[in-house]
């Protein structure tokens, strides 16, 4: 690697959203990485934004190859922790399990609940005994600054929200939505778990960023099933917002971790 080749902001771009630094022109690189894990999900673009390197990786693949239950989250994750990355911004579409959180809102995520299956989900494989804390699995830094932001650009945000992570590729029936609604869930996406989870073994501050394209199936009984293209259809026309957030919230993120123990989450016994 180069010496510019390191960075300290890493953006894991979600559905609809492959690239970042298109606009920025100048003073940007793409680098290949390979992982103890397998290859990352494409190769990563780093550019630098008020004098911050960030780094960029599309969840999916830039022709969105690797549906959310494929993705190598074990692979993307170190490529940016190998970059000296400390920050984490997922933003990711997901939808709504409640009337309140409507298409078109941002939800930053407080809390999620793990409803896949048969994915890695752990750099702890032995010999040693590692128990990670999940308590609070979204760093309080980061999500104060998204929060702030959201709202100095007029996005209509919600401070909390608990994402339930579904496996995929399919969506939910509307007896599944339902009880996810009735547990009083807000969000439901596929590829959060084990994504903010991973960041947390590496001792980064994960926030992830809910674009909401839809209603669940199951709201209330009363939305139509919805579709991938019905999706993407909402993602991309929320993109720019999406984009604005993103920069601000880099421009506001101190050099130095603060308020957060997102470094401390692992405990040997």
């Amino acid at each position: 690697m180069s010496e510019r080749t390191t960075a300290q902001i890493g953006i894991i771009g979600g559905s609809g959203f492959y690239s970042f630094f298109e606009e920025s022109g100048s003073n940007v690189e793409e680098i290949t990485i390979d992982t103890p894990y397998g290859k990352p999900s494409d190769p990563i673009t780093i550019g630098e934004l008020f004098g911050k390197k960030v780094a960029f990786i599309p969840r999916h693949g830039r022709d969105h190859r690797f549906l959310p239950h494929l993705v190598n989250y074990r692979a993307n994750v170190w490529a940016l922790k190998s970059l000296g990355v400390t920050r984490v911004i997922s933003p990711c579409a997901a939808g709504s399990l409640q009337k309140h959180v409507k298409p078109g809102d941002f939800v930053i995520c407080d809390q999620y609940v793990d409803w896949t299956d048969g994915r890695k989900n752990t750099y702890f494989e032995g010999p040693n005994c590692v128990h990670p804390s999940a308590a609070d699995p979204y760093c309080p830094e980061l999500r104060k600054i998204a929060i702030e932001q959201a709202k100095k650009l007029g996005i209509t945000v919600h401070e909390t929200g608990t994402v339930v992570v579904i496996n995929g590729p399919r969506f939910t029936t509307k007896s599944e939505s339902k009880f996810f609604t009735n547990q009083g869930w807000e969000v439901i996406n596929m590829s959060q778990y084990p994504e903010v989870h991973l960041v947390h073994e590496l001792d980064m501050c994960p926030v992830t960023i809910a674009l909401i394209t839809d209603y669940d199936a199951g709201l209330v009984g009363d939305v139509p099933p919805v579709t991938h293209q019905e999706v993407m259809q909402v993602f991309k026309s929320n993109i720019t917002r999406l984009k604005s957030l993103l920069v601000a919230i880099i421009e506001n993120i101190p050099i130095e971790r603060n308020n957060c123990e997102c470094y401390n989450t692992s405990h040997t016994s």
